[in-house]
């Protein structure tokens, strides 16, 4: 079982900065891959930025609307995601959704997880 906690949501004017954090615990073999996904009212859900680990870099994508303004990135333990997200505009409001593909420690099954979400507000 892996569970994944959200925080750093919030309301900020257009033009500012979060900064989304995820950590992943439980029966954990390895993590593969981590990303953030986001969700806006009567929209699907989209990928905003993933970032996988492997050899002596890691693999980093974001959806072309947040180039430049987002940055994904992985704790040193490797079981923690964060999204620095600057210049924020109100088309960014959505529900973000921390996501990653994990290994089980107790018998190296591959499994999909998801974090319950956490609501940005960019205001005008």
């Amino acid at each position: 079982q892996v569970q994944l906690v959200e925080s750093g949501g919030g309301l900020v004017q257009a033009g500012g900065s979060l900064r989304l954090s995820c950590a992943a615990s439980g029966s954990i073999f390895s993590i593969n891959t981590m990303g953030w996904y986001r969700q806006a009212p009567g929209k699907q859900r989209e990928l905003v930025a993933a970032i996988t680990s492997g050899g002596n870099s890691d693999r980093i994508n974001y959806v072309d609307s947040v180039k430049g303004r987002f940055t994904i990135s992985r704790g040193n333990a490797k079981n923690t995601v964060y999204l620095q997200m600057n210049s924020l505009k109100p088309e960014d409001t959505a529900v973000y959704y921390c996501n990653a593909d994990a290994l089980s420690s107790i018998d190296l099954h591959r499994g999909t997880y998801w974090g319950q979400g956490t609501q940005v507000t960019v205001s005008s």
